[in-house]
């Protein structure tokens, strides 16, 4: 069935998202600390510092594994400091940083090469501004989730 502009469901206006102040403020703070934990990480995955080959070659996934969640990251960070796509950023923000909590609880441990557990908190910390970023756009991330069935389903 083509797709007219009677089928297409309204897309909400920037103004239908707008949110109270105090949470406005919440949301922007989750959204840079999670952009920052990820963002700051991309130069050492991308150039092959230690750590992250030595996280990686643990994981038996050397250097694909890393160049790949680089760039995943990056696209995490970018569509997070934009307010039309921060659910989608932050969407694919929990699920690198369950991949990467889970991977010290399973495989890493929390201490990696003598951190102090630093990679591993800055994980979790990642992970809780994703989550809250969702949970305080909730509804923005519903509607944008709702449109791409929408189109998937070709209705």
């Amino acid at each position: 069935m083509p797709t007219t502009p009677e089928t297409v469901p309204a897309q909400m206006s920037d103004a239908a998202y707008s949110l109270p102040t105090g949470l406005l403020i919440a949301t922007w703070a989750a959204q840079i600390a999670a952009a920052a934990i990820m963002g700051q990480t991309l130069f050492f995955k991308f150039t092959g510092a230690p750590e992250p080959v030595y996280i990686f070659t643990t994981l038996g996934v050397e250097p694909w594994g890393r160049y790949g969640t680089a760039v995943f990251e990056l696209i995490a960070v970018a569509l997070l400091l934009i307010p039309k796509t921060a659910p989608l950023g932050a969407a694919l923000g929990v699920g690198l940083m369950v991949g990467a909590v889970g991977s010290h609880l399973t495989k890493l441990g929390i201490v990696v090469k003598d951190d102090g557990g630093l990679l591993f908190g800055l994980g979790v910390a990642a992970l809780a501004a994703c989550v809250a970023v969702l949970v305080i756009r909730r509804e923005q991330a519903l509607s944008q989730a709702a449109a791409a069935v929408h189109l998937i389903r070709g209705r």
